[in-house]
């Protein structure tokens, strides 16, 4: 959170939270005390016309209500002095009416008084405060005063700025983040001091960078397979026809994934997608809503805190519907089908498949890179270096024995053989004893001895070289003895450097023939499985991969907005940055879903969406300058295997562990809880069926307690954050693992503690429901206003009071606006009726919508 340059007297308006009190207040027409708002308009003194901006809350019974919720300004308010802000006092005869537009109206509200004030006034003015008496519409007073004063992160009412801490990380520093919406508000604690709480949400680029980023590496990832179906070679017609038929549907996909990035490749300046458009065909793979939330608190004495949750809609295939439900179940159908219609082509398992893409990705990766290192050892060799001739060699080994071993498995095989048998005119031995009559030119028999002899034989030439780099460097030990003036010139002589170079090269460059001989029947034979993958796909398998591709795309958006602000906020801290590379982080995904009509759908597609984003690595790199285009993030790789680059300017990369800044390969780990809370679940757990959920949440809880396990072994749990409720994160594993097996209808526990689990593990923290507008809604201010109430002792009497002012004014309310320009939850009486008490809205700020 930025603070004014002292290089400006004044600071723009949007650094400049207020906070509003009023005092002697007189309701019109009765004895009854008010219940007053105040509204907050922004006159500019240029264009000297009114802007209507914020509302506080209203205070109900009180002729001096002092209003917790602050008044902010978007960061477009001009930053002059002169500016004028007007502030409208007004007695609420209807509650129900708040919030539902900005706009007041006379038929529920009546006039108590207003008064302006400039901004340097305000500035100039003594602690920054003004005390302003209200007058009515013709200037005369009205009675009553409004108190405003500029509220500061890391200033107290009464507390000496010396005992805060400002300097709390702020993801404002990445470029990935824009358009911020800000509220402030002051909350008492148990001890009757003032705690200061700002929310701040923001739009994430990576929305849509991200996407068409996936968007490119498909389509190139299907032209390749394309193109290796081409280089098969000759089949018999019967292959031939599955062939064609297996790349006219790729090339139809391509299609399709190219009108979608040629579409979104049109749209400027837009960083999020909202929910009235989840079902539009173009913005498919877009996140529904994304969002970050960060809640800033300063107490008095004490170092600031601050608290990151992102929201975004649940990833799911939206346009695409769930009248036949959703990745989980159509995956399951799919496969036992795919076994009854295998009799045109040779079944494999997902295992199998699973097996032959990894086999693909492996040796794309180190066929290039051996050829590489054999370079760098002749290169060695050139300039005679015993040293750079030894790490090579230990390079060169180390990669060609994980690449030996990596084709050394029975499929790459048997995948030979059947290849083998589906060449035009193949004879099996049967057949052989029979004459034949055609002219079909027949093959010969399969050795199937000789993949052994050529993946051998790679292993083979690399201890020849080995046993080489080993003789010349004996012979280089021995020249170093005392030796005769005669006998060292015959020496130097018969061992130049060149020498070493013309040993060593017919050997390496044998290797490296070898190594491509492989590569060329592995990749075959591997071509040859995924085609029996593909042709016993036709459609079905076609449309699912598309499902997943569009699942998995709005999952790794969230995903990658997620890591970049944690990892901005913790930049400068070791212990986190020692667990990023030694461990990896927990991304914690809480979802509301029902598990009931097409909500269960949308779960079974986020289920196999936050599954399959176990196969990204995150990099951390430097990068190429501090422009911002030099600073998004970068996805490269292939569907079994992605990584996220995230380029850092050069300061701050320089900063970081050793292990990050040589590029080591960060691990995040996604766990999934679900708890449906709407009258939609009620249905389910009365009459339907919520075992999806249930096996859901213990399979991610499983994960969970691993991943703890595993931290524990290798990073001291000092480096973990501290909390004020210092329960054991074991003793909280316990209690977690309690509650996914306990039957109980709406155990919304399951979410707080698997929450309170991932901050106490530096994790990242996300909350979805359909939309993540109105129950996400809900759920983040819940646990704003339980992180307030347990670590930073906000009193119980002004819990349900600040909980309120959150769902009222803050910043949730406005990303309803945003979504659907309508300050309302879509929420009807029946929804109400079923949700835990906790998750009810206020009264006035819930209807039905069109959303």
């Amino acid at each position: 959170f930025s603070s004014s340059s002292p290089s400006i007297p004044h600071p723009p308006l949007h650094h400049l939270p207020l906070s509003v009190a009023c005092n002697d207040l007189v309701a019109s027409g009765s004895d009854r005390k008010p219940n007053a708002l105040v509204q907050v308009a922004v006159i500019d003194p240029h264009k000297r016309h009114l802007v209507s901006h914020a509302c506080t809350e209203i205070v109900e019974a009180n002729k001096d209500p002092l209003f917790l919720t602050g008044v902010t300004f978007p960061s477009e308010y001009p930053a002059s002095p002169e500016t004028l802000v007007k502030l409208t006092v007004y007695d609420a005869k209807d509650k129900s009416q708040e919030s539902v537009s900005k706009q007041l109206c006379v038929c529920w509200t009546s006039f108590l008084g207003s008064a302006t004030f400039s901004v340097g006034n305000l500035l100039r003015a003594k602690d920054e405060r003004l005390t302003l008496s209200l007058r009515t519409s013709d200037g005369v007073c009205a009675g009553g005063t409004v108190v405003v004063s500029r509220l500061k992160m890391g200033e107290m009412e009464e507390v000496d700025v010396d005992h805060i801490t400002t300097e709390i990380p702020s993801h404002k520093e990445s470029p990935v983040f824009k358009n911020p919406i800000c509220k402030v508000y002051r909350f008492q604690t148990v001890d009757s001091k003032w705690m200061l709480v700002r929310e701040q949400m923001e739009e994430c680029t990576l929305s849509f960078s991200i996407p068409k980023q996936l968007l490119s590496l498909y389509i190139h990832e299907d032209m390749s397979r394309v193109q290796d179906l081409r280089e098969l070679g000759e089949l018999s017609p019967h292959w031939d026809n599955l062939r064609k038929e297996v790349m006219t549907r790729y090339g139809g996909i391509v299609n399709s994934f190219q009108e979608t990035l040629a579409e979104l490749d049109k749209i400027t300046g837009r960083s999020f997608k909202p929910s009235c458009c989840k079902t539009q065909k173009s913005l498919e793979f877009i996140p529904i809503n994304l969002h970050t939330q960060r809640m800033r608190v300063t107490c008095p004495r004490k170092t600031d805190a601050f608290y990151d949750v992102v929201t975004v809609g649940a990833p799911a295939a939206h346009f695409q519907g769930f009248k036949c439900g959703g990745l989980q179940r159509l995956l399951s159908r799919y496969e036992a089908e795919k076994k009854s219609t295998a009799y045109q082509c040779i079944y494999y398992s997902p295992e199998h498949t699973a097996k032959a893409q990894e086999v693909l990705s492996t040796m794309s990766l180190l066929q290039p890179l051996i050829t590489s290192l054999a370079d760098r050892l002749l290169q060695a060799a050139q300039e005679h270096s015993s040293p750079g001739l030894r790490d090579a060699l230990k390079n060169l080994s180390d990669k060609t024995e994980q690449f030996v071993h990596t084709l050394k498995d029975e499929l790459v095989k048997s995948a030979l053989l059947a290849l083998h048998a589906a060449r035009p005119g193949y004879v099996s031995k049967n057949q052989q004893q029979t004459p034949h009559q055609d002219s079909i030119p027949h093959h010969k028999e399969y050795d199937e001895e000789e993949w052994d002899r050529v993946w051998a034989n790679v292993a083979k030439c690399l201890n020849c070289v080995i046993a080489m780099v080993d003789k010349l460097q004996e012979e280089d030990n021995s020249n170093q003895e005392p030796a005769p003036e005669q006998q060292l010139a015959d020496v130097i002589i018969s061992h130049n450097p060149g020498n070493w170079r013309e040993q060593l090269c017919p050997l390496v460059t044998r290797l490296k023939e070898c190594v491509m001989e492989v590569v060329e029947k592995a990749k075959r034979a591997m071509t040859f499985v995924l085609l029996q993958e593909a042709a016993c796909s036709i459609p079905q398998g076609f449309l699912l991969q598309q499902r997943r591709d569009v699942v998995f795309s709005q999952a790794l958006a969230a995903l990658a907005c997620g890591f970049v602000m944690r990892l901005y906020a913790g930049m400068q801290d070791q212990g986190f940055l020692r667990q990023l590379h030694l461990v990896g982080l927990v991304a914690q995904f809480e979802s509301l879903l029902s598990t009931y009509s097409e909500e269960i759908g949308m779960l079974e597609d986020m289920d196999v969406g936050i599954s399959d984003l176990k196969r990204v690595l995150f990099q951390i790199t430097e990068a190429k300058s501090d422009d911002l285009s030099d600073l998004q993030p970068l996805v490269c790789g292939r569907r079994d295997h992605f990584t996220v680059e995230v380029p850092l300017p050069r300061l701050v990369f320089q900063t970081l562990p050793e292990e990050i800044k040589e590029g080591k390969p960060l691990r995040v780990f996604p766990v999934l809880f679900n708890v449906g809370i709407n009258e939609q679940q009620t249905i389910a757990e009365r009459f339907g069926d919520i075992s999806l959920q249930e096996r859901i949440n213990q399979r991610n809880f499983e994960t969970l307690e691993a991943y703890y396990k595993s931290l524990r072994e290798k990073v001291p749990l000092e480096c973990l954050p501290c909390f004020q409720t210092q329960t054991d994160i074991k003793e909280l594993l316990e209690t977690l693992g309690q509650n996914v097996v306990t039957k109980k209808r709406k155990n919304v526990e399951i979410l707080w503690i698997a929450g309170t689990i991932c901050r106490r593990l530096n994790g990242i923290r996300f909350t979805s429901c359909k939309s993540a507008k109105d129950r996400t809604s809900m759920s983040v201010t819940l646990e704003q206003c339980a992180l307030l109430r347990d670590e930073h002792q906000l009193s119980k009497d002004f819990f349900i009071r600040a909980l309120d002012c959150m769902r009222r004014e803050g910043c949730r309310i406005e990303n309803v606006q945003k979504n659907i320009r309508c300050r309302k939850y879509a929420f009807n009486m029946l929804q109400l009726m079923a949700f835990p008490k906790c998750y009810r809205p206020p009264e006035g700020t819930y209807g039905k919508v069109d959303s």
